[in-house]
């Protein structure tokens, strides 16, 4: 036994003259995040100017103040149920203060709110009357949204997201002097965080061009075709859109009928394909389908004006056209994921009233056809916004990929803006590697006219469904779509609500699987049966059916919907073919996948 001692461990001194040099290091690095945030200004590089949500926010306040104000005794009645509020949490701190134990709080954070899971929030006084006083404000202000009379349900949709996304930002966990865990760090560290912290900020505003771009994700060790998409394959075909990708063979038998992925051109193909025990196209791969994958081209000012037909005729019809060619097989088995599958059904309607036999079946990951629910992003959609947003989208040519990312942010701000703010800014410590979140900063462009097109089409007018949609001059009938779909939805999903996929489900003529999958938009798709988390549920009722009603009657699966769906392909076509090369005399290779078109950068 040994008879060396160990000293305690004792906490980190403060040094104040450490102190001192680190706040004007930190100051010198906040000087430089300025200086980058400026520079694109005085160049004439970025123009700033009044952004059009500002003008959406006070429009919408307007309408909720002038109904509590329009009363005076309903105004009295709202100031004096915050005075009482504020009395009472007055009341439990003082009686916490004169030592009464059990003093109860007057309000308590969500059980899962992970912003306020430091100890300290509760066992210090301070930081205990700043959280509650937090609450009872944050509480106050949506109930005067929900407890306004007369707005109709736009408005007050609006109104929740902007209250929600202000209350976010003025929590306490996201400033110096109200964060418990951000002040013991300044402490013991000497502020030797904040210095790193401004160094970061500085850094993503100048990777920004003058606009913060929050880093979500330590880029070292996660490049495209490195360590992410990596999957073997060759680009067999290109256009201004897109470019084809087929993947090589890993099995010596494959289906007779291929694949054609067709993804959003909102982000990336990649997601499919991020590292190899994620991907999901390695292991349609792995399963023997022959797998061909639109990569969509990040567009720039010249391609401006390509329109949703142009992505129809340019992308999947003209995909299916060169499988043709390299396969020698005229119909295919088809995915499409979020806006491609939107895309993707309104070719299905496209061919059918062409009378065009070229699809097999069709899968769809947490897609939308019918946008009745379409969730939280209907708060940016209404005339006033699309007009204003296209005005700016035609001078430029493109809608820039970060405008369309920060909307999906702010779907869940505190876990996508506001805890990175804190970590990175605050804290100064890095993100770690994470090639999901790599991927989600990955942003792209879009074409104006093709981006009006969908939020036009789809989100504010609903033609899809509806049957008055028009794509190069043929009229869409999803009815006339006869072909079997899987139809797969997420159960936390924000952007395509499952309750949006299943009621859109009805509007096929064909038979559909409506699955529902375990976790939100990203994590729901891509689950692989490896890593055996989440799980499914199945119900063969799906006619005028609420989510809630389906899910009573629905049978749970543990672990990934893959195997499930894969079974339900070769249940609809089971011929294998020996695995063919990659491309033909008549599509040659022009390069390894993934190609050059996902590397173009925003």
């Amino acid at each position: 036994m040994s008879n060396v001692t160990t000293e305690p461990e004792t906490a980190p001194k403060f040094n104040a003259e450490a102190f001192a040099m680190n706040i004007a290091r930190a100051m010198e690095s906040s000087g430089q995040a300025l200086a980058a945030y400026l520079k694109p200004r005085q160049s004439g590089e970025l123009r700033d100017k009044t952004p059009n949500e500002l003008g959406e926010v006070i429009k919408t306040f307007s309408v909720v103040a002038e109904y509590w104000l329009s009363d005076k005794e309903r105004a009295s009645e709202l100031q004096m149920k915050l005075g009482k509020d504020y009395l009472d949490l007055w009341g439990a701190a003082a009686r916490r203060m004169a030592g009464e134990a059990d003093a109860k709080p007057t309000i308590e954070p969500a059980p899962r709110d992970k912003r306020f899971q430091d100890p300290e929030w509760k066992s210090n006084q301070f930081f205990d009357f700043i959280l509650q006083l937090y609450l009872l404000t944050s509480k106050w202000a949506q109930e005067l949204v929900r407890n306004a009379d007369g707005l109709d349900p736009h408005t007050r949709k609006k109104a929740e997201f902007y209250v929600q996304q202000i209350t976010n930002a003025l929590a306490p966990s996201n400033f110096i002097l109200t964060n418990p865990e951000v002040l013991r760090a300044t402490v013991d560290s000497n502020g030797d965080n904040l210095v790193r912290g401004m160094k970061m900020l500085a850094e993503d505003i100048e990777a920004g061009h003058g606009t913060l771009r929050i880093r979500q994700s330590d880029p070292t060790n996660l490049e495209v075709g490195v360590n992410m998409a990596t999957t073997p394959g060759k680009v067999i075909f290109q256009n201004d859109l897109m470019q084809l990708i087929q993947y090589s063979p890993a099995t010596e038998t494959v289906l007779r009928t291929p694949l054609l992925i067709v993804p959003p051109w909102i982000n990336k193909f990649y997601i499919l394909d991020l590292r190899p025990e994620k991907s999901f196209i390695k292991w349609c791969v792995d399963q023997g389908i022959t797998v061909f994958v639109i990569s969509w081209v990040n567009p720039d000012k010249e391609l401006g004006k390509k329109t949703w037909a142009d992505y129809m005729t340019e992308g999947p019809l003209t995909a299916m056209d060169v499988i043709e060619k390299a396969t020698g097989e005229m119909k295919v088995h088809t995915a499409g994921y979020c806006v491609g599958g939107t895309l993707l059904a309104s070719t299905l309607a496209y061919l059918a009233e062409k009378r065009r036999q070229r699809v097999t079946s069709a899968t769809f990951f947490a897609a939308q056809v019918d946008f009745t629910h379409a969730g939280d992003l209907l708060v940016f959609v209404d005339e006033d916004q699309i007009s204003a947003l296209e005005r700016d989208m035609y001078e430029s040519g493109v809608l820039d990929g970060g405008k369309m990312a920060m909307a999906f942010n702010m779907l869940r701000s505190n876990d996508l803006i506001w805890s990175y703010v804190v970590n990175n800014y605050l804290k100064g410590q890095s993100p770690s590697a994470f090639d999901l979140l790599h991927w989600n900063s990955d942003a792209t462009r879009m074409p104006a006219s093709n981006h009006s097109y969908y939020l036009r089409n789809c989100y504010l007018e609903n033609r899809l469904s509806t049957g008055t949609m028009v794509l190069d001059n043929t009229l869409l009938d999803l009815s006339k779509v006869k072909v079997p779909i899987y139809n797969l939805a997420a159960r936390e999903d924000h952007i395509a609500p499952a309750e949006s996929v299943l009621y859109g489900s009805q509007f096929f003529g064909g038979p559909v699987r409506y699955v529902l999958a375990g976790s939100g938009h990203i994590a729901g798709v891509v689950n692989p049966p490896a890593s055996n988390k989440y799980q499914y549920w199945t119900n063969d009722n799906i006619k005028d059916v609420k989510l809630a009603d389906w899910l009573k009657g629905a049978e749970e699966h543990k672990g990934s919907w893959w195997p499930d769906w894969r079974e339900w392909l070769a249940s609809h076509d089971p011929e294998t073919v020996p695995a063919r090369d990659v491309g033909s005399v008549a599509t040659p290779p022009l390069e390894d996948a993934p190609g050059s078109y996902v590397r173009v950068r925003a």
